[in-house]
């Protein structure tokens, strides 16, 4: 460990898969003796220390290069392996100490795996030459912070940003007019949504799938299907919403980039559009590191959520592949993604969520909320980041079962942390648990539905599909 690579962990670097050039070998060896010791470099070929604060993110065990997951343990460590720190906390603080935050908002590509265990200093040296050696070397002294900035990113943004992604730190509204779905139509008019989670099923077999979806269709405005929760397999999320289609059920399609490559979103997000479905919501996904044995591979994901809306934003909006192939007809989605007002600093956890709207998201469902007023601060820097006018945001709540079922979300769910006051009174309940899971839950819902910039609530029902009804009457939505 070192002050510029906050993390203990050593990981083995990255081969090319085709034989090199002795020149580039010698090059990257060279490479690896520095940047190896000094950050922790993989030598993935796809740099982004300028923009990381310094700090290689490919230190995450997730290989997210576009800022934390949601399960940042309460400690700032990794829930993937919790004797670390999550590196995306170490870049997130050194930036905001150095001054550097603006940079953590350009939405930054996923590997290109041509690149990989291949040196990158070369095609520093090329773009060097291309802008100018002495006009590169002269920013060095510049008192001008602005012109240094261009001349920089002239050389590493072209560097970092190819032609096939063409990452910035904008925000891109939708490009067309008309609402694509009806959850989306009732947003924009202004209405309190609801919406909920039908819990998939374990066999093939529908039939209890459609009596919760008759169940809950009367209350709420769509509804969701997990995509393997927990990383537990269950019935796919496009069947799921292809019973909702069939019952005249709007749902929202999940879809985690822990079982995702850039090759099976794309063709995916095509075909569920070709079903009628329109609302897709992008996840990271849990690590299986919490699912069940044997584990399937722990190692780092081809994308990750911020990708994901990139990529669907440029197919909706642009009508292209990721690799410049045109559509005619391209498709159209109402864009969400998850956030976890409370994973990290109110201030810091603005900034992924403000790349995820800038990325493409419409709207935002929430972890588990049971402590209202902590999303206070969350909800300010958003207003400060100018973000609440630009994504509409529903509030995640669940009733709980039993105390058993609260201690689990606290001690195993990832990103989910119940105050004491709220274990004491499951526990305290005995065998009437379920009711005040019901009043609980109640509760936070009085208390979030006034909060300038909640739009709707996401109930998640955690099994109990027959207690939807029951909220949403008593609680007046």
């Amino acid at each position: 460990m070192s002050g510029i690579k906050p993390n203990r962990r050593w990981q083995p670097a990255y081969y090319p898969f085709r034989k090199e050039k002795p020149g580039k070998r010698l090059l990257a060896r060279l490479e690896l003796m520095i940047k190896g010791p000094l950050f922790g470099c993989r030598m993935c070929g796809n740099c982004l220390l300028q923009e990381t604060a310094f700090i290689c993110p490919m230190e995450c065990p997730k290989g997210l290069r576009n800022g934390p997951c949601g399960g940042i343990t309460p400690e700032k460590l990794c829930y993937v392996d919790t004797t670390r720190k999550c590196v995306w906390y170490c870049i997130y603080e050194r930036a905001q100490r150095t001054g550097r935050e603006k940079t953590l908002l350009e939405v930054l590509p996923p590997l290109d795996w041509n690149k990989t265990g291949t040196e990158t200093w070369g095609g520093v040296i090329k773009q060097v030459r291309a802008v100018g050696t002495g006009k590169f070397i002269s920013s060095l002294f510049a008192r001008d912070k602005k012109r240094k900035s261009e001349i920089w990113d002239s050389v590493f943004r072209t560097i970092r940003q190819p032609e096939w992604w063409n990452g910035d730190s904008e925000y891109h509204p939708p490009s067309y007019a008309e609402p694509v779905s009806e959850l989306e139509r009732k947003l924009r008019a202004g209405e309190f949504v609801v919406v909920t989670e039908v819990t998939p099923p374990l066999s093939s077999d529908t039939r209890k799938l459609k009596e919760n979806l008759a169940m809950v269709s009367q209350y709420v405005a769509a509804v969701n299907f997990t995509d393997a929760s927990s990383a537990v397999p269950r019935m796919s999320g496009i069947a799921c919403c292809k019973s909702a289609t069939d019952l005249n059920i709007e749902p929202v399609f999940q879809i985690t980039a822990r079982d995702a490559t850039r090759t099976s979103l794309q063709a995916t997000a095509v075909g569920v559009n070709n079903l009628g479905i329109k609302n897709i919501l992008c996840l990271t996904g849990d690590n299986p590191v919490v699912g069940p044995h044997p584990a399937a591979d722990l190692s780092m994901l081809d994308l990750d959520s911020v990708q994901m809306l990139w990529i669907l934003r440029r197919m909706r909006d642009e009508g292209i592949y990721l690799d410049g192939r045109r559509m005619k007809y391209p498709p159209v989605f109402f864009l969400g993604a998850a956030t976890s007002p409370f994973a990290s600093d109110p201030a810091l956890q603005a900034i992924k969520d403000q790349k995820k709207v800038n990325a493409g998201a419409q709207f935002f469902q929430t972890n588990l909320i049971f402590e209202p007023d902590r999303l206070d601060p969350w909800l300010e820097n958003l207003e400060k980041r100018n973000v609440l006018d630009k994504v509409y945001i529903l509030a995640g709540v669940a009733p709980l079962k039993s105390y058993k079922t609260a201690l689990y979300l606290h001690e195993k769910v990832p990103g989910v942390c119940l105050p004491e006051k709220i274990l004491s009174r499951m526990e305290k309940a005995g065998e009437k648990s379920a009711e005040e899971g019901i009043q609980i839950a109640l509760e936070l819902i009085s208390s979030i539905k006034g909060k300038k910039g909640i739009s709707g609530i996401h109930i998640m029902t955690l099994g109990r599909e027959e207690a939807v009804g029951r909220i949403v009457k008593e609680a007046g939505l």
